[in-house]
This record gives C-alpha cells, structure tokens and sequence, in this order.
C-alpha cells in the first residue's frame, strides 16, 4: 500500500510519461467512477424541477400497488434554492469586483484590467452560481487564435480533477470530457505541460485522429509552443472555484426540508380541490346505476328516490386543516432560511424602518455564508492573477508579480439610506471629504464627486456652505454666511417662502432656516 506502493494518480502520470496504451484504461476508470449526482441534483433544484414534480399517488388493484392516473396530483414546486442561491450571487457578485495593486505607480495595472474586464465580472456571478449548485465549478484559461488570453467555464460534470497525493492541495492533471451533438464523446488529458486528444468509439477510447498534432502543447504565441508550467510551479489551466471546503452543493443543507415544504403545499392544494368535489350519499335511490343518478343530477337537477322513511340524498364536504397547514408551512420556511443562511425579506421583526444594526443582523447568516465562498473564491482568484501574470510576462517580456494583487469583493445589501447620510453629514469635520464621501450612499465615484465640489465652491464661493447645511460641525452659524455683508436683515426664501437672514457682500441671498437653502434674491 502507499507510499510503498504506486496509487492510482502515480500510475496515471507515470502511463502519461511514457505515452503508455494503458492510459487510455486508467482515462475509462476515471470517467465510470465520476459521480456527477448531487451536481445535477443542485441544477435540477434552482430549475424549479425538485423531486416533487416526479412524484406519483398509487392506488391498490387486485391487492397490488399502482399508479392512481385519476387521483389529484397537485405538484407545486416552490423555487427556495433559486431563491437562496440567488441571494448570494447579488449579496456576493452583484457588484464588480475590484482589483488592486500594492504599488502606487503599477504599469501592468491596466493590462490586467483589460483581460479581468466586464466580461470576467459578469462570468463570476456565473461562478457563484454553479459552485453554489454543484459544489465546485472550473475556469479554463486558454490562449485563443489571436493570441489573447481567455477563459471558459466548464462544467464540473465534465471536468475530473487529478490531484497529488499530499493533501490534495496540488492539481497535477486534468481529465475533460464532453458529448457533441452528434453523440460523439470527446475527451482531453490535460497534464503540466501539454494535452493529449481522445474519442471514445466502439473500439473504446482511441487518439483523436482529426487533430494534427497531438499532444499539444497548453498554448501557442508567435508559432511558439508553450506549457503553463514553470520551474516554480507545476500549472494545469483549470481553476477549481469551491463553494466550501468540502465542496458540496448548498442544497445539502436543506434539501430534505424542501421536499417536506413542497409535499405539504402540494397536497394542501389537493385537498382544497378535492373538497370542491361534493360526496353524495344515495339512501332509498330508486334507480339502476351510479352513471343514470348524475345523469339526472346534471339534467333535471333532481333525483327520484323511492318512499319509504329515511330515503333521500345527503351531501357531504370535507373541511381542509388551513390553520394547521399554515402554521407548519410557515415553521418549514423559518427553518429553510435558517439551514440556507438567507435572508428572509418577509420579516416583520424588525419594523417598517429598520436601523442599520437591525438589518447587518437580518443578514448575517447570507453574510457568513458569503465569506466562506469569498475566502474559497479568493484563493482561486489568486491562482487566476497567476495565469494572468505569466501570460502578461511573455508577451510583454517582463516580469510581473502575481503576488502584488489582490481581489475586493463589492457585498450589496439593503441598507437605511437616510441613517447613512445622517452618518455621512455628522462625519465632516471630523473626517477627509474623501473619506466621508466614500461612504455617502448616493456617491458611486469619489474622484467625480471631489471635482463636483471643487467646481461647485468656484461657481458659489462664499455662498458655499457645509455638507450638513449652514451651521458647522460645532452648531455655530458659519461666519462667512452671516458676517460678510454686517447685516442682521431678514427676507423671504425664495425657494419655500420661510424667513431667513440676508447674506452675501450685496446682500443679495438669504440662508433660509427652514429648508437650508441659499435663494437669491430677485
């Protein structure tokens, strides 16, 4: 046994090395043993299509069990993964992320923007999205015909990792594998410095004949071939983006509680139809048949019974337990939103208006739920800057640090706007305008907003007044409003018609108390 005896990976690379047929036999073992089940389960599940929709009501035959295609089979899917998984991908990735470098003066700054550009910030939600389904979800990092670097998302159903035997840490290989449209399967090994082609036919797995040359080399620059490996580091170019360290599906967490949701709403509904359909109970019917009794319900809306006592017709309506039903339905949606650490918008605990503490609290589990994958996605990110860094590095010949950069992820939540620009206002003085600016929830660019202010106090000048109105941080009057002209007059506001104190060298605006505006006087 290992480490005195190869594992199976060993053998893999080893066969690789030695362009050995058997790797085609290790390929075919690797691919039959890839349990792609709990990915598709979390697809099919943020599709709307749970296990509910499957379901079937039986009925006894002859003492056997079958399928009742008569029975009312309500089957309601209810869309709480979607739900959850959704709000993590707005919380997380609805905004850009944004990339920095730890040096001031930093030229490859731009070109790394302009290969990370809005395409990439618009494949993250992507990433957040499927890993949150599958557990984990790979970016593929290629040169394209033209020579830029690019990436694609593969599915982590068409992707088996092949790692090293020390903790796993380290992706020595790759195995793709994927269906064309016309059935044919075709498969890439992917090694540290080079990909070799296959098909899967009816001989089984055979070289691709239809490429030209292979195995070739991970890319090609100026008629050059290249491997992403360097002397550093071994490099297969695929990015396992994890959901959580175990890189399982956040439906693990509450799938059993949506199945009891979904089978309860599903057959409170059956009940409410069923319920519409009234029993009769026939006592004394002077007739033949079932058929010819609602027959002559339908037609004449009345029934022929015969005479003797206690003959007649009685209608009964079974009662549906709504007040139970509610009272579980609304238990299960507390507990869904608590194994899927969401954020449940229906909430009245915290009033019509909540403060920002109230509302960092509603979100806490989201956000909890958020760092794990961002602390995941992170480390990804970091490996992605890698590829980056070597591609910027050969076609600028220059040497570029991966390590300078890192990742800021842009977290969105409902906040109380009017408590941040309380907090806003009440920060200036004490605070750089670029600080406080930074956090005013209306100023999405602080560099526009600071020039906006520098050209607002030159068209203004002494009429310019505070961020919080016309009284300083301290609660005086600001001087240059009221001292400038000697005058203690007061005038109408020309903006609400309140009283004001006249200002301005030629007394001609007035700082009005009531709504903190500077009219000028006609």
């Amino acid at each position: 046994m290992y480490p005195n005896t190869a594992t199976e990976t060993e053998s893999l690379i080893e066969l690789i090395e030695k362009n050995s047929p058997k790797v085609t036999e290790i390929i075919k073992e690797y691919i039959d043993n890839h349990d792609t089940s709990k990915m598709d389960e979390g697809v099919r599940y943020y599709f709307n299509e749970s296990d509910i929709v499957d379901r079937q009501i039986y009925k006894y035959e002859n003492d056997a069990k079958v399928p009742d295609p008569d029975a009312t089979n309500n089957k309601l899917p209810t869309g709480w993964h979607k739900t959850l998984v959704d709000q993590k991908i707005s919380y997380l990735a609805g905004k850009p992320i944004i990339i920095k470098s730890k040096d001031d003066e930093d030229s490859a700054l731009e070109a790394i923007n302009d290969i990370l550009d809005d395409d990439f910030n618009d494949t993250l939600p992507e990433l957040v999205k499927h890993a949150s389904n599958k557990g984990i979800e790979w970016l593929h990092i290629y040169v394209d015909e033209y020579g830029a670097l690019d990436y694609i998302i593969v599915p982590s159903q068409e992707f088996i990792p092949v790692y090293d035997n020390t903790k796993r840490k380290n992706l020595i290989a790759g195995i793709r594998y994927y269906e064309l449209d016309d059935g044919t399967v075709k498969i890439e090994l992917w090694d540290d410095q080079q990909v070799t082609f296959y098909e899967d036919s009816e001989d089984g797995i055979v070289i691709d004949a239809s490429y030209e040359v292979n195995p070739q080399s991970h890319f090609y620059y100026n008629d050059k071939g290249y491997g992403w490996s360097t002397d550093e580091k071994s490099a297969i170019p695929f990015i396992g983006f994890k959901n959580n360290e175990e890189a399982v599906s956040d439906l693990t967490f509450y799938k059993r509680l949506i199945d009891v949701f979904e089978k309860i709403f599903s057959d409170a509904a059956n009940n409410i139809e069923d319920i519409q359909k009234i029993i009769y109970i026939l006592k004394g019917y002077d007739g033949t048949n079932l058929e010819e009794f609602v027959t002559q319900l339908k037609r004449y809306r009345a029934v022929k019974t015969d005479s003797r006592d206690g003959a007649g017709v009685d209608i009964k309506q079974g009662d549906v337990p709504i007040t139970a039903t509610d009272s579980v339905l609304d238990r299960l949606t507390e507990q869904i939103y608590q194994a899927g650490q969401g954020v449940n918008i229906s909430t009245d605990k915290f009033g019509s208006n909540p403060s920002g503490v109230s509302l960092q609290f509603l979100y806490s589990f989201l956000d909890m739920k958020a760092d794990v994958m961002e602390r995941k996605f992170s480390k990804a990110l970091k490996q992605l800057m890698w590829f980056v860094c070597e591609y910027l590095s050969i076609t600028q010949s220059k040497e570029i640090d991966y390590k300078n950069y890192s990742f800021t992820f842009n977290k969105s939540m409902i906040t109380n706007v009017t408590e941040q620009v309380n907090n806003a206002i009440n920060s200036m003085g004490y605070l750089s305008d670029e600080t406080s600016l930074s956090n005013h929830p209306w100023v999405e660019d602080v560099q526009q907003e600071l020039e906006r202010k520098r050209q607002d106090e030159e068209r203004l000048g002494d009429k310019q007044e505070p961020l919080g109105g016309a009284e300083d941080i301290d609660g005086t009057i600001n001087q240059s409003q009221t001292d400038d002209s000697g005058s203690s007059k007061e005038d109408k506001c020309p903006d609400c018609s309140g009283r004001g104190k006249v200002a301005g060298k030629r007394e001609d605006y007035v700082i009005c108390q009531r709504c903190g505006g500077d009219g000028t006087i006609s």
